[in-house]
């Protein structure tokens, strides 16, 4: 299933967690790992560059994060961040370079790569958002199927078990998400592909494609 492999969707050169990537093919298998990998990683990172305002939890120092913004360990939140107003980062949470965490966002054990967008009302769970990925106003990754069962990535004709209950959405470098959108449990989106506004998304989503409808994905030109 080389479409929802690491390698087909994120260009690991723009994250601070690249590590916790390797060795593994699909983004899923990191899910678990989240929150070991940062408090390694936070013990790693230089004081002078990151404050460490709580334990667990790092911040680069310029770094932009509003007082109403709430943080909950571990989490680290890289150079340029900007966590706006109201934020909810619940804790497991990776905020790449020159991303934003905008109003009344809430994100839970997940990955965004640099200059990642979760501007207004999003929600961003068991998820991994790649370089440049944007998420449209009020669009959230579902994480949980309605029958409670482990979720299946599908693939064309294949699927593939991932053993967890909770499991997001992947973003590929450079994905739109139109506002008011959902994805759910267990899509996977290819580089460069976009998806209308108020989209209900699963399954997989080629590279360089427009998702208009699920009867209706054309190839980008």
């Amino acid at each position: 299933m080389r479409c929802a492999e690491i390698s087909e969707l994120f260009d690991l050169e723009h994250t601070i967690a690249a590590e916790l990537f390797k060795g593994k093919t699909y983004p899923w298998e990191v899910l678990g790992e989240i929150s070991d990998f940062i408090i390694r990683l936070g013990q790693t990172l230089d004081p002078d560059e990151y404050d460490n305002p709580q334990e667990n939890v790092w911040i680069a120092k310029d770094a932009r994060i509003y007082p109403s913004a709430f943080i909950t360990p571990p989490c680290i939140i890289d150079h340029g961040a900007e966590v706006r107003h109201c934020a909810f980062i619940r804790g497991n949470a990776i905020i790449g370079k020159n991303s934003v965490v905008g109003n009344s966002a809430e994100l839970k054990n997940c990955v965004l790569f640099d200059n990642v967008e979760t501007p207004h009302y999003n929600y961003v769970g068991d998820s991994v958002l790649g370089f440049h990925a944007h998420m449209g106003a009020g669009s959230i990754t579902s994480n949980v199927k309605s029958d409670k069962k482990n979720v299946v990535i599908k693939c064309g004709e294949e699927k593939i078990e991932t053993n967890r209950k909770k499991v997001g959405a992947f973003l590929g470098d450079y994905v739109e998400v139109g506002c008011n959108s959902v994805l759910n449990p267990g899509t996977v989106i290819g580089r460069g592909s976009n998806i209308y506004p108020t989209s209900s998304v699963r399954g997989f989503i080629p590279a360089n494609h427009i998702y208009k409808d699920k009867d209706n994905i054309v190839e980008k030109y």
